[in-house]
């Protein structure tokens, strides 16, 4: 998973991925200079696209059978304080549902330093192929 993420955003940004299993996914991101916004903060897009990127690599990690691939159609942040340069984030994403056309992530960001939460995501994943794996299961809907 860490190679699928060179040259993607992810990648770019430095994300480096720590643990991966079905439902779970731990990442880590150095605050580099680059990452933060003209106030000499962590830019809110840095630590958005560090929870997505988590709980995007947890979704393809647990597709069920039928699945292709997914979507983000939704996404929430609650940004409970910040950080600078010198310092890094973790991530924690937990899968909080597996059904067959969607899944709903929960991620926690923490700052290393002093292992205070950061942020608070919540995202849904759209699950493609699923539709087309059911339909085939069921048949054609009258």
């Amino acid at each position: 998973m860490q190679a699928a993420m060179a040259g993607r955003l992810p990648g770019l940004l430095g994300v480096e991925l720590v643990a991966i299993e079905r439902g779970s996914v731990e990442a880590r991101l150095p605050i580099e200079e680059q990452l933060l916004a003209p106030n000499d903060y962590l830019h809110a897009g840095t630590v958005v696209t560090l929870a997505d990127s988590c709980c995007g690599m947890g979704c393809i990690a647990s597709l069920p059978e039928g699945a292709s691939g997914f979507t983000t159609v939704e996404l929430k942040a609650n940004f409970l304080r910040s950080a600078q340069s010198g310092d890094a984030l973790r991530c924690n994403a937990t899968l909080a549902h597996g059904g067959r056309t969607t899944q709903v992530w929960d991620a926690t960001v923490t700052r290393e330093s002093d292992r205070r939460d950061l942020a608070l995501f919540r995202c849904t994943q759209y699950l493609l192929g699923a539709d087309d794996a059911r339909t085939r299961r069921q048949g054609p809907r009258a």
